[in-house]
């Protein structure tokens, strides 16, 4: 459940996003990334990926609870051959419980079998920033359970991104992550393509 403030607050992304849409509909069929800002400011994300057609659907500061209220309004009208999903370091960041956190994961795949036909879905893990170091025991919680849950499905894949991001020490390695210590930097985000690209044969056809 997504409080109505929050609901506001949203708004005007996700409206813009759908008036883009309309003025120039994405490819049907496209690979569609789906989530929060760790996606939306990837920006580089269809040449990183090409020659596979992708899709951002993702929206600033979106938590997973976010992605479950806005889904029917972004998602299905894209077609998508296959679904990339990042989200939940801000539902925990906004003082969430790991609990919940994965029962609105249980609620947005369950939006995703209820809308869309059968799908490749994969799940990148909640990455470990900075900013949120201190509350990497209920990342690793989050991301275990999202593990399980979408390798439970047929066609379900989990990215971690999780340990690559970690430096030798066992930290978050600085050089991934923008001066925020939050969002990803321009190295950052080649090890997500590195990462994403490995998953080309079930995700992405030919």
């Amino acid at each position: 459940m997504i409080r109505s403030d929050l609901v506001e607050w949203y708004e005007e992304e996700v409206r813009a996003i759908e008036r883009a849409h309309a003025l120039a509909p994405p490819p049907r069929g496209a690979i569609v990334f789906y989530g929060s800002s760790s996606l939306r400011l990837w920006t580089s994300l269809a040449d990183d990926l090409a020659p596979w057609p992708v899709v951002n659907r993702a929206f600033g500061g979106a938590t997973l609870a976010a992605c479950v209220h806005f889904f029917e309004r972004l998602v299905p009208p894209c077609a998508p051959q296959s679904l990339v999903l990042y989200a939940g370091d801000n539902d925990l960041g906004d003082g969430q419980p790991a609990e919940a956190v994965i029962a609105s994961l249980s609620a947005l795949l369950a939006r995703v079998d209820a809308l869309l036909a059968p799908i490749p879905v994969a799940f990148i893990a909640i990455k470990p920033s900075p900013a949120r170091w201190g509350l990497r025991r209920a990342i690793r919680q989050v991301n275990e359970a999202a593990r399980r849950a979408l390798l439970a499905r047929p066609h379900g894949y989990f990215i971690d991104v999780y340990q690559p991001m970690l430096g030798r020490n066992g930290e978050p390695e600085p050089t991934l992550f923008a001066d925020d210590g939050l969002h990803l930097s321009a190295a950052g985000y080649r090890l997500w393509t590195e990462i994403v690209r490995t998953y080309r044969l079930p995700l992405f056809a030919a």
